[in-house]
């Protein structure tokens, strides 16, 4: 499990590199990478192109049973699945999703909403793999001036003298 990690976390290391939020994400198919993917929403202006959401996509383009294909996957990601993505691993039945820290902004395996009770499935949720080296990665990207993200729309008064 912990290689599997350190693997995504490289995918993340990249996606830093290219002023992404680091995440990092594979699909394992009998322990083997059937998909891989770090987020690029800053590069396609895309919000929902997430590690998770870019690896679906190359599976339903790769494999013709993708449904069946998904049945059987274990989803590994560097930080807990957002609300959407989360939603979207468990419509797809899923069974096992890891990771490594926790998304106390978006999380949608616990940390902010539990999606899996609004499912009729089950799913084996692992967290904390290298949780330490997950969460350094996304504060190096917090604590540096994101160049992509949008102005601050924060309204100010105007103090009449």
């Amino acid at each position: 499990m912990e290689e599997s990690m350190k693997y995504c976390l490289e995918l993340a290391k990249k996606a830093l590199m290219l002023g992404e939020v680091p995440v990092g994400c594979i699909f394992l198919l009998d322990n083997k990478i059937i998909a891989e993917s770090k987020n690029n929403v800053n590069d396609t202006r895309n919000a929902t192109r997430h590690a998770e959401r870019n690896c679906i996509d190359l599976i339903v383009e790769k494999f013709k049973n993708w449904k069946e294909i998904f049945e059987k996957v274990t989803v590994i990601v560097t930080v807990e699945p957002c609300i959407m993505c989360a939603s979207l691993l468990h419509s797809l039945n899923v069974p096992r999703i890891v990771y490594g820290c926790s998304n106390d902004r978006f999380g949608g395996c616990g940390s902010v909403m539990n999606v899996l009770p609004y499912y009729d499935t089950t799913c084996d949720i692992v967290k904390g793999i290298l949780k330490d080296d997950c969460m350094l990665l996304l504060q190096t990207f917090y604590k540096s001036i994101n160049p992509n993200a949008p102005s601050s729309k924060v309204k100010t008064r105007n103090k009449k003298l």
